[in-house]
């Protein structure tokens, strides 16, 4: 059979219905341009109902989708039913009903597995210009997101818009898959480490721990259980110390973040704050928050209206017009102090169903879907900081990834096109 290059894989992206899907990565560094892409899925969902009312009835992977997505709505609707600053939660809860459209969009479009293929060589190569971007910007100081951030690598994102690390290391798994089913196990060892390179530089410790996600995600993807995967945990290890080494003795920057982390070594609360940037104060501020408000919690998005509320007196977060931290920096916290135990155990039951059907699946189906699993993973590792779940932004990229997954698990299921 004769091979496909990454280049014909990327223009079936920009010829067919997958083009609103690839949008959404693809304008990310612009913002809320990346709302193109779900405003093309709408129209899109439309007229797949006008043409076939019935749509949904057998499609397993939109099924999927709205259970999931219901789990995450249901919690922010409840949340606002006494928020502390309805406006903005009942804004919020109006905002997320847009991921509905997309993710069914995305079920029907990637229906079999050549679109899936097609759709994870178009992420990858977005991904690849990242890298192309990023390592010009280390090595000369230019980028087209102009300069970086003074203590951190920002690529094309820009230094006013400090998310290249998290992106770069969630869509990671991307340009990993790509580059295995490319150039086999070489071409993933040479992929993983020009990625290594720009997320240790983006100085984000989050991205940092999610890119090490993500590698032994792999890992155990190539050699399985057993005392093989625990040589290579070591060697990969040994690859990850020498990058810091490098990034040390290279980067200013870096050498400073990595003190700053060191700090947390000392054990005093103080220490431990002031290495975690403050987000311990914020975690403490969150958990008052959650005794307070344990139901429903203080309405999504509603986390920086209470926050001053909860903060100790002194506490820097707290500003002149009584708002304070935007969120939780830690989604379980944002989730719990946000939307309560009612939204927390929603949370759970969606995790759950998502883990059943992979559970469910083919193997095939499993391997298919291996790329976004991972993503997902490294994105909402509980024991690390995050960005907000409930944001317009880091949510979209979250439900674009959850649609990938059900979509891929199910893209052997269905033949039906849009």
């Amino acid at each position: 059979m004769t091979a496909v290059s990454p280049g014909s894989k990327f223009l079936n992206v920009l010829r067919s219905p997958l083009l609103p899907i690839w949008l959404v990565p693809a304008l990310l560094p612009l913002g809320r341009s990346a709302e193109i892409g779900v405003a093309l899925a709408l129209v899109g969902c439309i007229g797949l109902f006008v043409r076939n009312p019935q749509a949904l009835r057998g499609h397993d992977g939109a099924r999927l989708f709205l259970m999931l997505w219901a789990c995450y709505v249901v919690a922010a609707l409840v949340s606002a039913l006494d928020a502390v600053n309805p406006g903005k939660s009942w804004s919020t809860v109006a905002s997320v009903l847009r991921y509905a459209p997309l993710g069914v969009y995305v079920a029907f479009a990637v229906r079999r597995e050549p679109l899936v293929r097609s759709l994870y060589a178009g992420t990858a190569l977005i991904v690849a210009l990242w890298l192309v971007d990023a390592w010009v910007q280390a090595l000369t100081g230019y980028s087209l997101g102009g300069a970086p951030e003074a203590v951190r690598l920002t690529g094309v994102f820009g230094a006013e818009n400090l998310k290249f690390g998290p992106v770069l290391s969630t869509l990671a798994p991307f340009a990993l898959w790509e580059a295995r089913e490319r150039w086999g196990r070489r071409g993933l060892v040479v992929a993983f480490l020009v990625l290594l390179g720009p997320v240790l530089l983006s100085g984000s410790r989050a991205s940092w721990l999610a890119y090490a996600i993500v590698a032994v995600a792999f890992l155990w993807r190539e050699v399985g259980n057993g005392k093989k995967f625990a040589l290579c945990i070591l060697a990969l290890g040994a690859v990850g110390a020498l990058g810091v080494f490098a990034a040390l003795r290279t980067s200013d920057t870096f050498a400073a973040r990595f003190d700053r982390t060191l700090l947390a070594l000392q054990g005093s609360p103080d220490a431990i704050d002031y290495a975690l940037a403050g987000r311990l104060r914020i975690w403490h501020a969150a958990e008052r928050m959650i005794a307070e408000h344990p139901v429903n919690g203080v309405g999504v998005r509603g986390f920086r209206y209470d926050y001053a509320e909860h903060a100790l007196p002194g506490d820097d977060f707290v500003i002149a017009d009584g708002t304070g931290a935007m969120h939780a920096h830690q989604w379980v916290l944002e989730v719990a102090s946000e939307t309560g135990l009612v939204g927390l155990a929603l949370w759970c039951i969606g995790i759950v169903l998502a883990l059943r059907a992979w559970r469910r699946a083919t193997r095939s189906a499993r391997e298919r879907a291996f790329a976004p699993a991972v993503a997902l993973v490294a994105m909402a590792f509980p024991l690390n900081t995050h960005l907000a779940f409930y944001s317009a932004w880091w949510g979209l990229l979250f439900w674009w990834l959850v649609a990938l997954y059900c979509a891929a698990l199910s893209a052997d299921l269905d033949e039906r096109g849009l």
